[in-house]
């Protein structure tokens, strides 16, 4: 404890014995989005990268068996279930913006090629209308789901448009539910009646740029002068509604979220908002038999029961207004210490859980029998990831599906058990390859996973073509889905793929993603490095043979790890990053994320962010690794600025750097298949050059 102590003391001193303010930053003209100076900037160097890769004869292989990956008829399409019908939307040749489009449910689950009948098409609905229309999603009222929320971005940026849609008569409703682009969250409390998360003026902002106010929206009248129901703080990160719609009946929520990780959940009970007696950090998902299932990211100590970590419970709506003692929760499921709950899901029968064990998957049906509840495991294939893909809270059936890093996805229906009713056929030759779960040891001795895909009978002589693939925040789980892309087009070519399940995930619970918060950030990148220098130690690769590869938080990562260990890596893909952490909270909507990093201006996290900010720490005559910076105009989730600035002053410093912004895109930097398929094969032209030639 005084070691403890003293380190934050001296932390606390070291800040305040710093400078009166920074040094100016000389690049922070490139934080301005559509600035002309910036935009110039961003083509010029597009038009340097483009040209080296492009012209690489790989290029255009590469970009092909992308695309023809990403536009095969051959795709299991991921559905949703109401009223008799699967939904679903669709991307493919002669479609780049998609169709949005449904089957009767019977004859997709019998047939290869149910009849679509196409509701919304994208690409015609852009030309008409002379908007650049990316689909975001449809949220559509239960049970029948004829009248659905259109939400629909200018070039896949988070802000979106929303539209009321009649799926009988296939239009837009005529004076129905709009609402203009911003970060609204909209939810159908009934046919009339919308609660509303409204972020339509500066006012009803956060400071992280989402809704601050929730109200109740009557059809016909204007959003903006709607009932309050609940108004959160400028400091929250955000405020909305959701409705719970079962058999048993409609149960409707308003929540505020204070940071990332806590909330305050309310019942809306006639005219009133009535409490749950929730813990703060607990995550909420939906409503079975009248309970309120949520998980515990810490224990929850009641009068005379203490509810550990991680485990699901349900809480009865009976106990809203009521003080957290009189809770009683009931116990739904406790996972053991290598598993998690990744999922929960609802028939009108059953919960089912998606769980990680030991990072691999299962499913598990949990429902009300006499005298308590009765569980039974769903028999899915081992060793790979499972997952619900379709559930109806009106019906008893669900579909699940399964694929692995080298087994492509498979779809199975719970009223067909045994052999799956779809199966895409593999996109790459997998028969010369095998996989192995490793652990690599990081720097406090913590175990740490990894899946490794590799030749069969591959030479451990450090001579092997090597991908690390990492995320490591945020609770989100890397699981062993099917490598598609990267098996044709590094797996063919000789090379090694290697999934890492490093801390501040969710592979094992809050107590993963807990390990690696604020000021223990550090972690996860000790986490990173571990795998890296096990494959180098058991002669899987060698420091020049060994790319990494991250994306929005893996983009921090692979920043970070780049900058500090700059001499373990051969090539960097740095994927729509945040990289300038002392400036993070400035630039929306990184005020809501203060809860996983920390403060840049907290006295004590204010060094400890400064220690591993990637653009904090570039350095003039350190040799850095090929670094392939990518974001996209239109990503109002993680500023572009982050990776201009820092692709700037490495080439201000003399570094080799790669960099492609694509004009559109949103935060998966891609906006169509042709768009995927173009970001990717650069990625593995660079790959390919740098580690393979």
């Amino acid at each position: 404890m005084k070691a403890l102590l003293f380190l934050i003391f001296a932390s606390q001193a070291a800040w305040a014995a710093g400078p009166a303010a920074p040094p100016a930053d000389p690049y922070l003209w490139l934080e301005e989005i559509d600035g002309a100076k910036a935009i110039d900037w961003a083509r010029a160097r597009n038009n340097e990268t483009l040209y080296e890769l492009q012209t690489d004869p790989r290029y255009k292989a590469a970009y092909d068996r992308a695309l023809a990956i990403y536009d095969s008829n051959e795709r299991i399409p991921r559905i949703a279930m109401r009223g008799g019908y699967a939904y679903n939307f669709w991307q493919g040749p002669g479609s780049p913006k998609g169709r949005w489009r449904r089957a009767p449910l019977s004859e997709f689950l019998a047939k290869k090629a149910p009849a679509w009948e196409v509701l919304i098409d994208i690409d015609m609905l852009a030309a008409i209308e002379v908007e650049n229309w990316v689909y975001k999603a449809a949220s559509c009222l239960p049970p029948a789901g004829e009248l659905c929320l259109i939400s629909l971005s200018r070039g896949g940026k988070d802000a979106v448009v929303v539209r009321e849609f009649d799926v009988r008569k296939k239009a837009f409703v005529e004076d129905g539910f709009r609402l203009e682009e911003s970060k609204s969250a909209a939810a159908w409390l009934d046919a009339n009646t919308l609660l509303l998360g409204e972020a339509l003026s500066a006012d009803s902002l956060t400071d992280s740029g989402y809704p601050r106010v929730v109200r109740k929206w009557a059809r016909g009248t204007d959003p903006r002068k709607a009932p309050v129901l609940l108004e959160g703080k400028k400091s929250d990160v955000t405020a909305g509604g959701w409705c719970s719609f079962r058999p048993e009946g409609v149960n409707c929520f308003v929540v505020r979220a204070p940071s990332y990780f806590e909330s305050e959940v309310f019942l809306i009970a006639g005219d009133k908002l009535k409490k749950m007696p929730l813990p703060p950090d607990a995550a909420v998902s939906d409503v079975f038999n009248g309970k309120l299932l949520l998980t515990l990211r810490s224990d929850w100590k009641l009068k005379d029961k203490t509810f550990k970590q991680n485990s699901l419970l349900g809480v009865g709506l009976e106990a809203a207004g009521q003080p957290e003692e009189r809770a009683e929760p009931r116990l739904v499921f406790e996972p053991g210490p290598r598993m998690t709950v990744e999922g929960v899901s609802l028939t009108r029968d059953v919960m089912l859980l998606t769980l990680l064990d030991n990072v691999k998957g299962r499913i598990l049906k949990v429902g009300p029998s006499i005298g308590g509840l009765h569980t039974e495991e769903v028999p899915v294939p081992p060793n790979g990831a499972a997952y619900i893909s379709a559930a109806s809270d009106y019906a008893g059936e669900f579909l699940f599906g399964y694929q692995n890093l080298l087994t492509p996805p498979s779809l199975y229906y719970s009223g067909k058990p045994g052999a799956p009713i779809k199966q895409e056929k593999p996109k790459f030759d997998a028969s010369g390859f095998e996989t192995e779960q490793r652990e690599a040891v990081s720097a406090d001795g913590t175990k740490i996973p990894y899946f490794l895909v590799s030749p069969k009978g591959m030479k451990r002589d450090g001579k092997n073509p090597t991908l690390l693939y990492g995320y490591g925040g945020f609770e989100n789980s890397m699981l062993p889905y099917y490598a598609s892309v990267t098996g044709a087009l590094w797996l063919e070519r000789g090379g090694v793929y290697v999934l890492a399940n490093i801390r501040g995930g969710g592979e094992f619970g809050p107590v993963w993603h807990q390990a690696a918060l604020k000021e223990n950030r550090q972690k996860s990148f000790d986490d990173f490095i571990a795998v890296a220098e096990d494959l180098v130690k058991s002669g899987v690769t060698s420091p020049p043979k060994l790319g990494i590869w991250g994306g929005s938080n893996g983009g921090l990562l692979v920043g970070a790890v780049s900058t500090q260990r700059p001499e373990l890596f051969g090539a960097v893909i740095c994927e729509v990053p945040l990289l300038d952490m002392l400036r993070y909270t400035k630039l929306p909507p990184g005020a809501s994320w203060v809860g996983e990093f920390g403060d840049p201006e907290d006295p004590v996290l204010g060094p400890v962010i400064a220690k591993y900010s990637p653009y904090q720490n570039v350095r003039a005559g350190v040799k850095y690794p090929a670094i392939f910076f990518l974001t996209s105009t239109k990503d109002d989730r993680v500023h572009p600025g982050h990776a201009r600035k820092m692709a700037a002053k490495l080439k201000d410093l003399g570094h080799k750097v790669y960099y492609y912004e694509n004009m559109d895109g949103g935060h998966s930097a891609a906006a169509s298949n042709a768009e995927s398929a173009r970001r990717l094969a650069l990625e593995y032209t660079l790959l390919m050059r740098k580690l393979m030639d």
